[in-house]
């Protein structure tokens, strides 16, 4: 028998709140956290629009010391520390003391898609001016994949599995599907799990090159054509972290903490590249397949299912994830779910985007809301042969929602999808 697994703390760092509560407000009420950058109007960027979370030095001191924040270069690590350290709190759990034995009952999953891109820009200026004996005794840290999991694990002296992984999109659900694992198998008491992305022109710039990102809107970033408008024309680029604290049910009731969710399973898989899938284009039958496999190992019919966080970033392919969400659950027109998308409020913030969105799933489970889609009256045409548009509502909505279906697609071709169930 399997151990149950639950989710006891969230924790976020986004574009439109920082922490829960402001958040929260935040997602009810349709706020976007999109906005004009000069920096990349002068860096002749096609798309000057980003979303990146605003954190003030006093918030910066709240989580690390004088001493840490010296030379401390990399957004990413330090959106990941504080979701990471908020989600610890929101769980009422303590970090080791400083003079005693590691947390070996707790481990931490948390990804990212690059690291320190900042950090390594200032190292590789360093190394040309032949000052290498200036790049600092923290360099590798911050650099490295898994800085946010390695700051967080000697902030909180977790003993357990300390990793990082990368699937780009798909980061934050891999990581909480990972952590699930380790600890519906008895591997783990408690898992700290989450993902994190840097902010700047450097991380989305290749984005840009791509010609995956808007240029419409950059003088109206308040009416920036959100995820299923016929009138999207690219996504936003985004960054900050989101972070769950998992546990076993019966420590979870044991110690009489707050359950948002219980995670029923999920499953992650790859379309190869092939069958019309790439590098940068998902296979649709593997992502059917990921769907179904999801709901398999979650023991729960499609028909179960009360509201989906879609991935939908405002792209060409957005008609096609809802054929893949409709013909996977046998569902469609009025008997569809529920169905919205984070990226019109907050952009799509990559490696972070499936950890974020994560954190907004389980809020609307818990506290029984659905927050709005944003700018997107105008629904694609193709979308709404598919499914009943009152299924995309507009407006917050009051809804007593029990299971539900979070997914992420990322390049590489690789899928992730999760159950939750409200308890």
């Amino acid at each position: 028998m399997k151990n149950r697994v639950v989710i006891t703390g969230l924790g976020v760092v986004s574009p439109n709140g920082v922490g829960i509560p402001k958040f929260t407000e935040s997602i009810k009420n349709g706020v976007s956290g999109i906005r004009f950058f000069p920096e990349l109007r002068n860096l002749n960027f096609s798309c000057q629009l980003g979303a990146m979370p605003v954190i003030s030095e006093e918030k910066k001191r709240e989580y690390l010391s004088e001493l840490q924040l010296r030379n401390f270069n990399s957004s990413g690590i330090l959106y990941g520390i504080i979701a990471g350290m908020d989600a610890l709190k929101d769980a009422k759990l303590e970090p080791a003391k400083n003079d005693g034995e590691p947390l070996w009952d707790l481990g931490i999953i948390f990804g990212s898609g690059t690291s320190g891109v900042e950090k390594f820009r200032e190292a590789i200026y360093r190394i040309d001016d032949k000052n290498v004996r200036r790049l600092g005794s923290n360099s590798v840290a911050q650099t490295m994949t898994s800085g946010v999991s390695a700051y967080l694990g000697g902030l909180i002296g977790a003993g357990n599995m300390i990793t990082a992984n990368s699937s780009a999109c798909a980061t934050g659900t891999e990581a909480l599907l990972m952590g699930y694992d380790q600890i519906a198998n008895g591997k783990a008491t408690y898992m700290l799990c989450g993902s994190t992305s840097d902010s700047g022109p450097y991380i989305w710039g290749g984005f840009d090159a791509m010609k995956v990102t808007t240029y419409k809107y950059n003088d109206s970033p308040e009416k920036v054509a959100g995820p299923m408008s016929a009138d999207a024309s690219g996504f936003v680029p985004g960054s900050g972290a989101g972070a769950y604290l998992l546990e076993s049910l019966e420590s979870a009731q044991k110690r009489g903490a707050t359950i948002y969710a219980e995670i029923l399973g999920g499953a992650i898989n790859n379309g190869g590249q092939r069958g019309g899938g790439s590098m940068t284009a998902p296979n649709s039958l593997a992502i059917q397949k990921c769907i179904k496999s999801a709901l398999k190992d979650s023991k729960i019919d499609a028909s179960e299912i009360d509201y989906i966080n879609g991935h939908l970033t405002a792209t060409i392919k957005d008609p096609d994830e809802i054929e893949n969400w409709s013909i996977a659950l046998a569902r469609k027109g009025e008997d569809f779910p529920y169905i919205n998308s984070l990226k019109g409020m907050v952009g799509h913030c990559l490696a972070a985007s499936g950890s974020i969105e994560i954190v907004s799933a389980v809020l609307q489970l818990h506290q029984g809301f659905v927050f709005p889609n944003v700018n997107c009256e105008n629904l694609h045409p193709k979308i709404t042969t598919l499914i009943a548009s009152e299924k995309i509502s507009m407006k917050l909505l009051k809804s007593s929602l029990q299971t539900i279906a979070k997914a992420s697609f990322g390049f590489g071709d690789v899928n992730a999808c999760a159950i939750f169930k409200k308890i």
